[in-house]
């Protein structure tokens, strides 16, 4: 049953470590325009943290990649099931599906026939591949918020509502600490190179990506053998999963939860998996290598499907490669380590992209994303039927 004016409930849905803490940030803004509203959804330990009723917990279906898909097409079977039945009964009074496209589109056209309003946040990359998504997603949706100003056109050509409400990384990366009070802190030698590894948020990512990227700090240690490496454990990952990773590294690596900006500010080159997390590194303007490894069927109909040269975040924005990108065989440890390496004894070229990923960030603008989307999404419940 629909809740009077004075309790409205949101629902929101995030499928990934990135997309549950944009939720999150978001309901938090909107809570200080409408404390009476509740938020009710599926997303993960930030969103329950903001005070979301989270009914399902999305820590393992976050998953990317055809065959990554099928061999969790049960679960997510079930948690759409399970939102969809959540749309059907307690009709909440707006929908926002933060992210994680094709299930959240599912569940846009099934909250459509349910009369349900539907914000959607974080476009398809319509401009890197299928273009005519945008009209697909104008079907089911009442408002597109956009995150990067480029977006718009491709939703403006077909009339459908959009709003670029900006980038919610640029408010949220913020280092608790001074980077020397951090490099204090976590016992770091100033004269030691400081070395960040960031396989993802995601268990496929760790199990893939972590080990390549443990080989190439062995491979690192060897032209600088004081080398410190820092690794700052996402929210999504398991201990367990960690450590049983980490118990064949060749080299020792210090874990850090739950202040990823502390670590990143503190290292002098970072390897990173693909995604969020190189446009957070791009905001502290940390030199990187991006690496990435799919199943080889994904890849190959990525290749197939994305017009866009890039699959880092900071070439995308700055539409031009400032930052050295490792796929598939390229991502071996051997490169992936030679980078760093480069990055570590090369001043001006450490300089040089530095001041690239410092236009990054003036070209994602000043903030206030969350914000932007709280007012939006205000708005939006405000409006009468």
């Amino acid at each position: 049953m629909q809740q009077d004016r004075q309790t409205q409930t949101v629902m929101l849905v995030a499928g990934e470590a990135s997309g549950d803490a944009h939720a999150a940030a978001m309901f938090l803004e909107l809570k200080k325009r409408l404390p009476a509203v509740r938020g009710i959804g599926m997303g993960g330990r930030k969103m329950a943290r903001a005070g979301i009723d989270v009914r399902y917990d999305s820590s393992q279906i976050g998953v990317i990649g055809v065959i990554e898909v099928l061999k969790h097409y049960r679960e997510i079977r079930a948690a759409l099931r399970q939102m969809q039945e959540i749309v059907s009964n307690e009709r909440p009074d707006l929908l926002i599906c933060v992210d994680y496209k094709e299930f959240n589109y599912k569940l846009a056209r099934h909250a459509k026939r349910c009369g349900v309003k539907v914000l959607f946040y974080v476009s398809p990359q319509v401009w890197a591949w299928r273009p005519g998504r945008a009209r697909k997603y104008g079907q089911v949706i009442d408002m597109m918020a956009v995150i990067f100003p480029f977006e718009t056109p491709y939703y403006q050509e077909h009339d459908i509502p959009v709003c670029y409400v900006g980038h919610p990384s640029v408010d949220k990366v913020e280092p608790l600490r001074s980077r020397s009070e951090d490099r204090r802190l976590f016992a770091l030698p100033e004269e030691s190179p400081v070395v960040g590894i960031l396989p993802g948020s995601r268990a496929q990512e760790i199990r893939r990506m972590l080990p390549v990227m443990l080989l190439a700090a062995g491979e690192v240690r060897k032209t600088f053998p004081g080398c410190r490496f820092l690794l700052p454990q996402a929210d999504s990952i398991s201990d367990e999963l960690l450590q049983t990773v980490l118990q064949d590294s060749p080299v020792s690596v210090q874990v850090v939860r739950n202040q990823p900006y502390d670590v990143i500010q503190c290292c002098d080159a970072v390897m990173i998996t693909s995604g969020t997390a190189t446009l957070e590194t791009a905001l502290l303007t940390v030199p990187m290598v991006i690496v990435y490894k799919l199943s080889p069927l994904t890849y190959w109909l990525g290749r197939w499907l994305v017009k866009s040269p890039f699959i880092g975040l900071p070439n995308i924005v700055a539409d031009k490669a400032i930052v050295r990108e490792l796929i598939q065989q390229q991502a071996s440890p051997e490169a992936v380590a030679g980078e760093i390496i480069r990055i570590l004894s090369d001043p001006d070229y450490a300089g040089e992209m530095r001041r690239e990923l410092g236009r990054v960030k003036k070209l994602l603008g000043p903030g206030g994303g969350d914000a932007a989307m709280a007012e939006l999404a205000e708005q939006m419940l405000r409006q009468q039927d």
